[in-house]
């Protein structure tokens, strides 16, 4: 059930708008300007309804703040008023609403006006969705990777937590691909994908499709000990799919990982350590392959086998 916010200097006003709603919505009403920016913020909400006649701040200054900022920019504001002349429609949706609705209210034109802008927000999320997440493997693909190291690196230097970076790669691939086919190829790239994945479901956890045969995951919080361990698990994992694969190395397919554990300080640079990760697994490779080789971000170097 999506969430709308209203605000609206009036409780009676704002009451009147939830009880139209409530039966299909989760309903959040607030009566300031203030109170409505500190909700909005929390990026939870697929539609606001803004009353436009509010002291201290007025609807249109409002509109304005969340326009201006990135975690509201995206929300549909549809604005609330008695206001029936045309320049004031005009600067309210010059300013970014996206409708009007008038007092006094209309049920059926509330609701009508509200599921339309619930519909249009729910195909944008859809397509958003659909634009982050490889088409192939169903992982998060390279942009919603690249949107989402930034995020959390900041984060971990804020809050001093440890990050590991991990990179994946599939070994031998370009031989499979050849041998077996590209379909068969296809098939393993959604298979190696989707037993990473369900090691990796916590909320401290990302993974997503680098570029070809190769993944990167994202581990926030984990010790070097305790993500060296568990992706040592993911590498066995993937073997014990046993899809064929006819090298000197092993009759299946297996991945090679090389990660890194850093707990990031103001200026250190993500790029870094993804290099070393990076690093890290041109040395799984260069020592046989079917192995974790991880740096504890110390110049201290673990080896699987």
């Amino acid at each position: 059930m999506e969430k709308i916010l209203i605000i609206d200097d009036s409780p009676v006003q704002a009451s009147f708008l939830e009880n139209i709603l409530k039966d299909s919505y989760d309903i959040t009403a607030v009566h300031t300007a203030e109170a409505g920016l500190r909700h909005a913020r929390t990026g939870e909400y697929a539609l606001v309804l803004l009353d436009v006649i509010m002291p201290e701040m007025d609807g249109f200054m409002l509109l304005k703040q969340l326009q201006n900022e990135t975690i509201t920019q995206h929300i549909p504001v549809i604005l609330i008023t008695s206001l029936s002349d045309t320049q004031n429609e005009e600067r309210g949706l010059v300013l970014g609403a996206v409708d009007y609705i008038a007092k006094p209210f209309h049920p059926i034109i509330v609701k009508a006006r509200v599921n339309t802008h619930i519909k249009l927000y729910r195909y944008r999320v859809q397509i958003e969705q659909q634009a982050m997440y490889d088409e192939l493997t169903g992982a998060a693909n390279r942009r919603r990777y690249d949107e989402y190291s930034i995020q959390k690196w900041q984060e971990a230097i804020r809050l001093h937590l440890p990050v590991s970076i991990c990179m994946f790669d599939i070994d031998h691939f370009k031989v499979y691909n050849d041998t077996y086919g590209h379909p068969a190829g296809d098939r393993t790239l959604a298979a190696v994908a989707k037993t990473a994945e369900n090691y990796l479901r916590r909320g401290t956890d990302f993974f997503a499709r680098y570029g070809g045969e190769e993944f990167v995951a994202i581990i926030v919080s984990g010790s070097a000990e305790a993500d060296f361990e568990h992706l040592k698990k993911i590498r066995q994992a993937v073997e014990d799919l046993h899809i064929p694969q006819n090298t000197s190395v092993s009759p299946w397919i297996t991945i090679s990982i090389g990660g890194v554990t850093v707990v990031p300080q103001v200026g250190d640079v993500y790029e870094t350590y993804l290099k070393i990760a990076d690093t890290m697994l041109y040395d799984a490779k260069r020592f046989g392959r079917n192995q974790v080789v991880w740096s504890n971000g110390k110049m201290k170097q673990w080896k699987e086998k």
